[in-house]
């Protein structure tokens, strides 16, 4: 079984009815992910949802919901913690692959606990930076049963 790092747009898109393509795919994405049980996801990632889901969707979700959600993860997903070798490591990844500082932290949780594959449309899907696979869930050739969902 293949663990998958899940990045916090996928999160938000599930909530967001704005964009009721993107909610579809990530509401999909999320079942089957629980249902395998290889999801996962960073203490960032949690963090950034809360923000986004309470600030910026609109109609935003209340704090009780949002913190029903985050619960919900921590419950059912590996949650990894941002320690100070993720963020060092972070500070290599936006050095030597030129990455935002927040998407290499992502990378750098993959990377520092050998999940070889991110679920985000923030980074170049296919591509492979130093084991870690990124797949964009919201492409159009995107299949869940490649990633054994």
């Amino acid at each position: 079984m293949i663990t998958i790092l899940v990045d916090t747009n996928v999160l938000v898109y599930a909530h967001d009815s704005s964009e009721r393509s993107k909610q579809r795919r990530a509401i999909d994405t999320l079942d089957r992910i629980t249902a395998a049980a290889n999801g996962a996801l960073s203490a960032q990632v949690l963090s950034e949802f809360y923000n986004s889901a309470t600030r910026k969707l609109s109609p935003p979700l209340t704090l009780e919901q949002a913190e029903a959600q985050i619960g919900y993860f921590v419950a059912l997903w590996t949650v990894f913690d941002v320690t100070p070798r993720v963020v060092l490591e972070a500070v290599r990844g936006v050095r030597d692959h030129q990455f935002s500082f927040w998407n290499a932290q992502i990378w750098a949780v993959a990377c520092l606990n050998h999940v070889p594959v991110v679920f985000s449309e923030d980074f170049n899907p296919g591509a492979v930076i130093e084991g870690v696979r990124f797949v964009n869930p919201f492409a159009e050739d995107f299949r869940p049963e490649a990633w054994g969902l």
